[in-house]
C-alpha cells in the first residue's frame, strides 16, 4: 500500500472502474469526475459501479463504457449470494487496470479489491473500519482545502482524482437524456393529462418536489398547497408533483388538497424519465433533495428551499439557480431537526410570501 499526497500512475491504462455507491445526488455530482477520467485516459474504457436503479441516469453518457449496479433486496441468502458472485465475476472479466472508490464505505472497498485490479485507489479515511484502507494499493492523503470555498459537491470526488494527476475541465454536472427516454416521457405526460401547450410540443408547467428522505428538510404541505394554488391563480400554470414510488400516496393527497391545477408523477418514472420530465419544465421548485440537482444537470433553472443543511455544499451552481432559506441566525446548523425533534424551525417559520417573491422574479425571466 502506498500512501501519499500525490500519486503517479506509471502503466498503460485500458480499463477503469469508478465506484460511486452514494445517493442519487452523489451520482449526479460525480459526472465531472467521469469526464475528467475519460479525458485523462481517452483511449480507455470507463465503467462505473453504482447502487441499483441509478445507472439509467448515465445510460446516455458517451464517456461511460459500462454501468454495473450493486443489487439490493435480492431475497434469500442463497439467491443474494449468487447474484453478488455473478456481479463479481462480471467485474473481474473486464480486467480493470485502475479502480477508483470515491467513498469511505466498506462495500465499495471490498468490491474494489474483488475486481483484482492492480491499481486500486481511494482517499485515506480515518474514521473507518481498521481493514478498509488495507484493501487499496494507493491511498491519497487528505488534500488541503482550497483557499476559497468551492461551491457544490463535485469537489468531493474531484479532489481524489486530482491527487492522481487528473484535472477536470468543469465542475458543473450534466446529464443526457436519450430520444428513446424522451418518447416515453411524452407518453407519461399525455397519460397523466399533461399536454403540450402548442403543436410544437412546448409544455407549460412547474415541477415541484416537496419530499426529502429526511423529514427535517421538508416544508409544510399546507404551505405547498398555498404555493400551488397561487401559481394557478396568479399565472394560470399547473404544478407537477414529482417523487419516488414511496411518496406517491402523499403526492396524491397533496394534489387533492389543491384548488389550483396540479398533477402527480410521483412513482411513475424511472430516474432517467424523471430527468426527461425535468428537462421540459419551465423551472423546478422544491426542497433540498436529488431533484434540483437532476433538473440543473439537464439545463433547467431551479429554486431550492434549504433548512439546516448548507446550500453552499449541495445547491446547483450558477446564475440560473436560486436558493431560499430562513434568516434565522442558526442557519445552517447541520442538525437533523431542532433539539432532537426531527423538525426544523427554520423551515417551519419560512413564510409563503418569501417563496412567492422568488418565484415571481423567475417567472419574469422564463415566461
Amino acid at each position: 500500500m502506498i500512501v501519499s499526497d500525490r500519486h503517479t500512475i506509471n502503466r498503460e491504462i485500458h480499463n477503469v472502474l469508478i465506484i460511486q455507491l452514494g445517493d442519487i445526488g452523489d451520482v449526479v455530482w460525480t459526472t465531472p469526475t467521469f469526464w475528467a477520467v475519460k479525458g485523462a485516459y481517452s483511449h480507455a474504457n470507463i465503467s462505473v459501479l453504482l447502487r441499483e436503479g441509478y445507472g439509467c441516469l448515465l445510460a446516455s453518457d458517451p464517456a461511460i463504457h459500462r454501468i454495473f449496479e450493486v443489487k439490493t433486496n435480492l431475497g434469500g441468502f442463497l439467491y443474494s449470494t449468487i447474484k453478488h458472485l455473478q456481479l463479481i465475476k462480471e467485474l473481474r472479466r473486464e480486467k480493470f487496470d485502475l479502480v477508483f472508490d470515491l467513498r469511505s464505505g466498506d462495500r465499495g472497498a471490498i468490491m474494489a479489491r474483488l475486481t483484482g485490479a492492480p491499481i486500486r485507489a481511494s482517499l485515506l479515511y480515518q474514521d473507518v473500519s481498521f481493514w478498509r484502507n488495507m484493501l487499496f494499493t494507493h491511498l491519497l492523503m487528505e488534500p488541503a482545502p482550497p483557499k476559497d470555498r468551492v461551491l457544490g459537491a463535485a469537489e468531493q470526488s474531484l479532489r481524489i482524482i486530482r491527487g492522481f494527476g487528473i484535472n477536470a475541465e468543469t465542475t458543473i454536472p450534466m446529464l443526457r437524456v436519450s430520444d428513446k427516454v424522451m418518447n416515453v416521457v411524452h407518453r407519461i405526460l399525455m397519460e397523466s393529462g399533461i399536454k403540450p401547450k402548442m403543436s410544437d410540443s412546448f409544455y407549460r408547467f412547474i415541477t415541484i418536489n416537496p419530499f426529502s428522505r429526511w423529514a427535517y428538510k421538508e416544508w409544510s404541505y399546507d404551505k405547498w398547497v398555498g404555493v400551488i394554488d397561487w401559481l394557478w391563480d396568479e399565472f394560470h400554470i399547473p404544478a407537477v408533483i414529482i417523487g419516488s414510488r414511496g411518496e406517491a400516496v402523499r403526492a396524491s393527497e397533496l394534489v387533492n388538497k389543491c384548488s389550483g391545477t396540479a398533477y402527480s408523477l410521483a412513482g411513475k418514472t424511472t430516474l432517467a424519465e424523471l430527468a426527461g420530465v425535468l428537462s421540459l419544465t419551465n423551472f423546478h421548485l422544491g426542497v433540498d433533495s436529488a431533484a434540483p440537482l437532476i433538473a440543473a444537470a439537464v439545463g433547467t433553472p431551479t429554486i431550492t428551499i434549504y433548512g439546516p443543511s448548507d446550500w453552499r455544499d449541495w445547491a446547483p451552481v450558477g446564475k440560473k439557480h436560486r436558493i431560499i432559506m430562513s434568516d434565522m441566525d442558526c442557519v445552517p446548523c447541520y442538525k437533523k431537526g431542532c433539539n432532537g425533534s426531527g423538525q426544523s424551525m427554520c423551515l417551519k417559520n419560512l413564510e409563503i410570501n418569501l417563496v412567492q417573491t422568488v418565484v415571481r422574479e423567475e417567472f419574469e425571466k422564463v415566461l
